[in-house]
């Protein structure tokens, strides 16, 4: 029988722990410094909440999702980057009042594309619309001439490079290599000190949650029982009527807008976006991290992504040249041991314990005895 609950017990236990874990236990024991590289971790969580949907659920792997966290992170940049760049504030360049890598690059007027940026809302309606637009034209050229699968991945990662490379050639509009800088503050308000770092990290994980409230509606809508029988049997959804590339350009779209937000969210906490965010391998990672998670699971992705980076982070200061095998190996086990990740270790072996245990300790009716369990009925 389909469980049409929107949370079922296991998962209702899941996302109270990591709601404890985020908002509680993490917030009263790190210090600061810590605390931010967490609310950078959970940028990485919105990525992994798209692929869930994008390749868990409708089976389309995208090896580029690192474009679309990389567009929604420079909108956010461009916004702080010109109240960063006020005329008092940069009144020793040659051009006052415009960022000071265009200063650098000889650029004397503020480009055209870069003067909707100084207004937030106009900000915050691009960071969703510009690379779910990117992601639609993508997904329109791909999807209606029935390119999937591996071919789909590669054209992907041909994207976040080409991208990568646009990004650094044109370094009078985009900071180049360096990326966006001396991000300060937000409508006035700034995001340096130690009590911001708290507000956005607090910002962060509510608008995580919201998140995860839409991707567990879309898996529980028909949109989401419809991306499954289109992973499982193609064909037959569409004998069926229905439109198979419509249904994978949405599903490509909403986890380009989920990467995005945490694109966005990354600018915010970290201060400053860069086009190494962008290419090839941190797409990847970001699919390692959905891929330990469980790429079946919305909770698991979260709990990949942090599982992953809390490792990455204490192999990288210990083991400094270690580490990337250590990622490279922790892949490859999941891969071979335990293809659907964490959500599936906890499915395979320990929920079914738990639920024993639980079974076990309740206390059966009157007259019940355990030779009655094969009668199927209690005893006289």
């Amino acid at each position: 029988m389909t469980d049409n609950r929107f949370f079922n017990r296991s998962e209702f236990i899941g996302i109270l722990v990591l709601a404890v874990f985020l908002v509680v236990i993490l917030p009263l024991t790190l210090d600061v410094f810590r605390l931010n590289l967490v609310a950078k971790y959970l940028t990485y969580a919105f990525v992994a909440l798209g692929l869930v949907i994008c390749w868990g659920y409708g089976g389309i792997l995208s090896l580029g999702q690192g474009v679309f966290f990389g567009l929604g992170g420079y909108c956010m940049a461009m916004f702080l980057k010109l109240e960063a760049s006020s005329v008092e504030n940069t009144k020793i360049q040659s051009t006052p009042g415009i960022p000071d890598f265009m200063d650098w690059n000889q650029i004397t007027t503020l480009p055209l594309f870069w003067k909707p940026f100084s207004s937030l809302t106009f900000t915050i309606a691009a960071i969703v619309l510009v690379p779910g637009i990117f992601a639609l034209i993508i997904g329109t050229a791909m999807f209606k001439r029935r390119v999937g699968g591996t071919y789909f991945a590669i054209i992907t990662q041909a994207v976040a490079a080409i991208l990568t490379i646009l990004i650094v050639g044109q370094q009078g509009y985009t900071g180049g290599i360096n990326g966006m800088t001396d991000l300060r503050t937000l409508k006035g308000w700034d995001i340096r000190p130690d009590h911001a770092k708290i507000v956005l990290y607090f910002f962060e994980v509510g608008l995580l949650f919201a998140c995860i409230m839409i991707a567990q509606f879309v898996r529980h809508s028909k949109l989401g029982r419809i991306l499954v029988a289109m992973r499982e049997k193609e064909d037959r959804v569409r004998f069926s009527g229905y439109s198979v590339a419509n249904f994978k350009i949405f599903a490509f779209c909403i986890a380009a807008v989920f990467a995005a937000i945490g694109g966005a969210m990354f600018a915010l906490n970290v201060g400053f976006m860069s086009p190494s965010f962008v290419g090839i391998v941190p797409s990847i990672e970001m699919v390692i991290y959905t891929a330990v998670g469980g790429r079946l699971s919305i909770l698991g992705a979260v709990y990949g992504t942090l599982l992953v980076n809390f490792a990455k982070t204490s192999l990288s200061e210990t083991f400094p040249e270690l580490w990337l095998f250590g990622l490279g190996g922790l892949f490859i086990a999941v891969v071979l041991a335990f293809p659907n990740g964490l959500a599936g270790i906890w499915g395979d072996y320990v929920q079914p314990r738990i639920d024993r245990l639980i079974s076990s300790r309740k206390p059966k009716p009157d007259g019940w005895t355990d030779s009655s369990v094969a009668d199927g009925a209690p005893a006289e």
